[in-house]
């Protein structure tokens, strides 16, 4: 364990002091398990040594694609079923209340949506009484799943949001992220667009972390743990972090991912006990540990 006098959290080598802890971990997945590429061999092995120690693990993740598309995917790239509980994604919250309508947003809704993402999100429209139209006037709502490419910027979008902020359609956004790293280089996602779109003064509804409704999912995975012996363990302050803290269990801060840049650390290398401090105080968030990477 590496504290000074400055250091709000501890900051760990690996993940080994922690495991007796606790019983229960809601896992990042991107970042944490995974580039978007190829999985971490460390993150594996520290899998493997949880699952051997009788530690329950629920993969949450941000994506925004049906949780069936996102396990297939992670199990491809070699994270094994056997090594986790269940998958949850923000895509599968915001297709479920989709084709439930449980509140009076969703019943609000009109039957003509306008997606603005990928084609690679095909999967959130299957199964859907909704009407997908190609243009925005055309729309009672629009459905946010991201960037169509991975080069694109926000100056990209701006008239699409501008067009549907005039018509002041309702936007859902199925991944409150901002960015993602991808194989070493940074994409927009869904909830940069989002952002921007509130800031026209369109309405937004968010699905995922930081939000606590995801959570729920989670915990029912981990049925019979107390929340106390349960943590959350993610590269994110604002959404892995803050969301562990909304939801009332514990935060584990993997600083070799989103934030590394930041932070001015190689993979695999701790940051300063300042450097953390500062982070922390800059977006108002301390997790309960830090980490160079998920490994034991």
């Amino acid at each position: 364990m590496k504290t000074d006098s400055q250091t709000s959290t501890p900051a760990l080598e690996g993940f080994a002091p922690l495991a007796e802890r606790y019983d229960g971990f809601i896992c990042d997945l991107w970042g944490v398990l995974h580039d978007g590429v190829i999985a971490f061999p460390h993150a594996l092995e520290c899998l493997e040594a949880l699952k051997a120690r009788g530690k329950k693990i629920v993969i949450l993740s941000n994506a925004p694609r049906r949780a069936a598309e996102v396990e297939g995917r992670m199990n491809e790239m070699g994270i094994r079923p056997d090594l986790y509980q269940g998958v949850m994604s923000s895509g599968e919250e915001t297709w479920r209340h989709l084709k439930t309508r449980p509140d009076s947003f969703y019943q609000s809704l009109g039957q003509a949506c306008f997606h603005l993402g990928p084609d690679r999100d095909q999967g959130m429209r299957q199964d859907l009484d909704y009407r997908f139209v190609e243009t925005i006037p055309e729309a009672d709502f629009l459905l946010n799943t991201g960037a169509h490419m991975s080069e694109d910027t926000l100056d990209n979008y701006r008239h699409e949001l501008e067009e549907a902020a005039q018509h002041k359609l309702p936007m859902i956004c199925a991944n409150p992220d901002l960015e993602v790293i991808r194989g070493g280089k940074r994409e927009i996602c869904a909830g940069l667009l989002a952002e921007a779109y509130e800031e026209l003064g369109g309405k937004v509804r968010y699905h995922g972390k930081p939000h606590v409704e995801i959570y729920d999912s989670c915990f029912a995975m981990l049925e019979g743990i107390d929340r106390s012996r349960i943590a959350a363990v993610g590269d994110s302050l604002r959404t892995d972090i803050a969301g562990a803290q909304a939801a009332g269990v514990d935060g584990l801060f993997v600083v070799g991912g989103i934030h590394a840049e930041a932070l001015g650390i190689a993979e695999g290398q701790l940051p300063s006990a300042s450097s953390l401090d500062a982070l922390y105080r800059d977006r108002g968030i301390t997790p309960a540990a830090a980490l160079p990477v998920f490994r034991w």
